[in-house]
């Protein structure tokens, strides 16, 4: 279904980044696997030889200008362009420390850390690709968001802020660039994934939580969308099935 198409991952070294982009590569996608760990890009990759797409790791932190740009640049050296991109990475109080905690326990670099990485990683990797796909005329631009960023939670103000800004700004820059055949997106997992975010959930809990390939077809439908496709909609991934399949 994604024969040809070439497509950026952020956040690719595990979780729900790490299955997407597992899922392009058998769907015959050259994926780029971006994350901070060359280790793990490697293994991933490696893993992946003999699967129909190909893969080309790039190590990057979203929150650097330089390094986003380098990323970009690469993947457009190997594969010609850039069809999609999925702005995947993401962190959260409980990436960072034992649990949430109320606001005025927040500190300055947890706050700073959370937004650049959740809100200006995503605008550095997404004002990268979108010339490339304006010259093309088509691409697709996938936020990864969160039920958080639809609704309030107490005790994880940053990463709630961080999300409902994605989705602005999901909705906002589907409205500059749709004229220009770029479909700009948001998907949710729709539940809790077992994911790193939630090892701190008692065994109970976890088995009840949902498994890091809830979004692998959502993400393909979405990733094959071709100019004046759906654009600017949030949805989480069971639904974006219904819409698209």
């Amino acid at each position: 279904m994604l024969d040809g198409e070439r497509i950026v991952v952020t956040g690719a070294s595990r979780g729900l980044g790490r299955s997407m982009s597992e899922r392009f590569v058998r769907e015959g996608a050259s994926v780029t696997l971006v994350a901070r760990s060359r280790e793990t890009l490697d293994e991933i990759a490696a893993d992946l030889a003999d699967e129909p797409g190909e893969t080309l790791v790039a190590t990057a932190d979203v929150r650097d200008e330089d390094a986003v740009e380098a990323v970009v640049d690469e993947t457009v050296d190997a594969f010609g362009g850039v069809d999609t991109l999925v702005n995947n990475a993401g962190i959260g109080l409980l990436s960072l420390g034992d649990g949430g905690k109320r606001l005025a326990d927040v500190t300055p670099e947890e706050w700073t850390r959370i937004m650049e990485t959740n809100l200006t990683g995503v605008y550095l990797f997404t004002r990268a690709v979108l010339p490339h796909m304006v010259e093309q005329g088509r691409g697709n631009v996938l936020n990864v968001s969160s039920g958080f960023g639809r609704r309030p939670a107490p005790n994880y103000t940053p990463y709630v802020a961080s999300k409902y800004g994605l989705e602005g700004m999901t909705g906002s820059v589907a409205m500059e660039y749709e004229d220009d055949g770029v479909n700009v997106n948001a998907v949710d997992p729709g539940g809790r994934v077992n994911t790193g975010f939630w090892d701190h959930l008692p065994d109970d809990e976890r088995q009840e939580i949902l498994q890091p390939d809830v979004m692998d077809d959502a993400a393909v439908l979405l990733a094959a969308q071709g100019a004046n496709g759906v654009t600017g909609e949030s949805l989480p991934a069971d639904e974006w099935e219904s819409r698209l399949d």
